[in-house]
């Protein structure tokens, strides 16, 4: 007779960490638009701008991988060239725009944390205050 494994009182057991793993995984899509953009996508292309800098630092030196991803050294100075033009591009073009892309998603998240009230409702607000007050009720004693 074999016996069956017993199920623990307290319930079911914890989740192990792949499906612990695949929950973050799917909650990723309750981050914010930016945040969302750099699990999904962002990782890659900083991971592309990674690679390149390790290739010519490997076949160019560190100091001119350098010098030439931040604009200082042409990429026609240095050999070889191909990959040097290709990080002068992510130095250029790529890294600049996912800076400007965070600190604009920062500004835009702090603009909104803090408007109290839509325009819509200001304006009409201002309007209603515009408008002429009623003429005060006559007294009532005659001559």
């Amino acid at each position: 007779m074999s016996s069956a494994p017993v199920p623990s009182p307290g319930g079911p057991p914890p989740p192990s960490r792949r499906q612990r793993l695949r929950a973050r995984w799917a909650d990723r899509h309750a981050l914010p638009r930016f945040g969302f953009w750099l699990i999904s996508r962002g990782v890659t292309v900083l991971a592309m701008c990674l690679v390149l800098y390790l290739l010519n630092g490997l076949l160019i030196g560190w100091a001119p991988a350098y010098e030439v991803m931040t604009g200082i050294t042409s990429p026609a100075a240095v050999h070889p060239q191909w990959c040097a033009w290709l990080l002068s591009l992510a130095g250029w073009a790529v890294i600049p725009a996912i800076v400007g892309a965070a600190a604009g998603y920062v500004i835009t998240e702090q603009i909104q944390a803090h408007r109290a009230r839509e325009l819509s409702d200001v304006l009409a607000e201002l309007r209603r205050l515009a408008e002429q007050p009623p003429a005060p009720p006559s007294a009532g004693g005659g001559p």
